[in-house]
């Protein structure tokens, strides 16, 4: 049976539970999630899924330093990426040809995705420290998103997901 990874650079969760949720619908392949720093050799799969969070704007450094060392193995390889960010949020900025993340880092790297996708992410303000939970509700207050401290917001839409996965032939 083939072998899958879905490697996730995540900062608050969302994007590792998006990865776990893809490789639970594996029928084809057996599929190992892990952490992009926890990476050694990709010799063993045959297809390797990237997924990356958004925080302020920007993607981590891990997942540019990633896709730059393996990019031969990726390029060999079934690939993917997809990015989650709470500007998926909206309609007109859910696909990977509206999202202004996606756009601007496919745009920033020489790898050239054979599949690309963007899921909406999490808001969970309870979990914040104090700048970040007021960084992000004044975000969300220009964009007209949730304020509520209080309140955990999950955009995730969690059929996509699966659609995306068995898309993959994973």
């Amino acid at each position: 049976m083939e072998k899958s990874l879905l490697v996730y650079s995540t900062v608050d969760g969302q994007t590792e539970a998006i990865c776990r949720r893809m490789a639970s619908c594996a029928k084809n392949t057996k599929a190992d999630v892990l952490s992009i720093s926890e990476v050694g050799n990709l010799d063993n799969y045959s297809i390797v899924i990237v997924g990356a969070s958004i925080r302020y704007g920007k993607y981590r450094n891990n997942v540019y330093n990633f896709i730059n060392k393996n990019i031969s193995a990726l390029e060999s390889k079934k690939n993917a990426f997809f990015s989650v960010n709470v500007v998926a949020r909206k309609p007109e900025k859910s696909s990977p040809d509206t999202n202004p993340y996606v756009i601007k880092f496919l745009q920033r790297i020489k790898w050239v995705p054979k599949n690309t996708e963007v899921f909406a992410g999490k808001i969970n303000y309870p979990k914040y420290k104090f700048i970040d939970k007021y960084a992000i509700k004044f975000i969300m207050w220009i964009t007209k998103g949730p304020t509520d401290t209080s309140q955990s917001y999950e955009f995730t839409d969690w059929d996509k997901v699966a659609a995306f996965a068995e898309d993959l032939n994973l």
